[in-house]
């Protein structure tokens, strides 16, 4: 890797240039952070030691609330540090690391929620085979192909991004090791580099994103075809409602940020959005859904009361 690159560090130049501003952001992102690692880990510390939780829903929770903390973690604690400090650098090594990660939890988790949409679908569709087809011994095939193939797919873009040239300014203007940012220093050719994020970052999400739409669609239209009852059309996707807010809320800053031409992209844009699905969101999915599911907020009680 060394014998190919002539830059050993990357400086990364975070969120904002006006540096009077960085105490604030330092305040606001600390706080947020808070809110992810504390809420993350009570829904998967509530879904691990209650016993009526352990069921294929909760265990898909689980997966997420443990993704939401390991992906804020890759850039926050970087970022945080970067806010106070006036030193940037972060090795080459480190750089590359910091982007395999970022790219492997931040894939697996766009291929966990439309498992999650396939288990909703089932649960609603097909309640009486639900216990036989959402087996543990499926859910947890499922889990742990994804997060293979979550992880494949980011060593792919580590390989390729770590095979190219760096000869020239080493300033990244993002706050994380992005492959875009990335590109952008190289002193060679890039456009395999972007055809692959383009082609198979794109292709993941708008698979994972399809199957989630078809398992809504089949879900509403079972519902309407057998009950006829918008009643029961609202009772049953209500109990969707947190997987769908979780759902727009991470998929729709992604699929702009990986599927939009690199040149219309504005420096300034990419950071705003990735600070959406990489930092905000994580901390609003346990408030979505510990606010909207009885039985998360009844354990989170039954916990509070037994400590308290």
């Amino acid at each position: 890797m060394s014998n190919q690159t002539s830059v050993t560090e990357f400086l990364l130049l975070g969120v904002t240039d006006i540096q009077e501003l960085n105490p604030i952001l330092f305040a606001i992102f600390f706080t947020i952070y808070f809110v992810n690692i504390t809420g993350n880990g009570a829904i998967l510390m509530i879904v691990i030691l209650d016993p009526r939780l352990h069921s294929p829903m909760y265990f898909f929770l689980g997966n997420l609330a443990c993704l939401d903390i390991s992906y804020s973690t890759v850039t926050l604690p970087k970022m945080l540090e970067n806010l106070l400090s006036t030193g940037k650098a972060i090795s080459f090594l480190g750089c590359i690391t910091q982007l395999h990660f970022f790219h492997f939890l931040g894939s697996t988790e766009t291929m966990l929620l439309p498992v999650m949409a396939f288990d909703r679908f089932v649960a609603i569709c097909r309640p009486l085979h639900y216990p036989v087809i959402m087996n543990h011994q499926l859910c947890v095939h499922m889990t742990v192909t994804i997060w293979i193939m979550g992880f494949l797919h980011a060593l792919l873009h580590a390989i390729m991004t770590s095979r190219l040239s760096f000869c020239g300014p080493n300033h990244v203007h993002h706050f994380f090791c992005d492959i875009k940012p990335l590109l952008d220093l190289a002193c060679e050719n890039t456009e395999l580099n972007l055809w692959l994020l383009n082609t198979v970052t794109g292709t993941i999400a708008l698979t994972s994103f399809f199957l989630i739409f078809l398992s809504y669609f089949y879900i509403i239209a079972y519902l309407l075809l057998k009950t006829g009852s918008c009643t029961m059309l609202h009772k049953a996707l209500s109990t969707c409602a947190s997987h769908f807010m979780v759902v727009i809320l991470f998929y729709a800053p992604v699929l702009f940020t990986y599927i939009h031409p690199a040149s219309g992209s504005s420096l300034d844009q990419d950071r705003i959005i990735a600070i959406m699905y990489s930092v905000v969101t994580p901390a609003l999915n346990p408030l979505i859904y510990t606010l909207r599911n009885k039985e998360v907020r009844s354990a989170l009680n039954r916990k509070v009361r037994r400590w308290f």
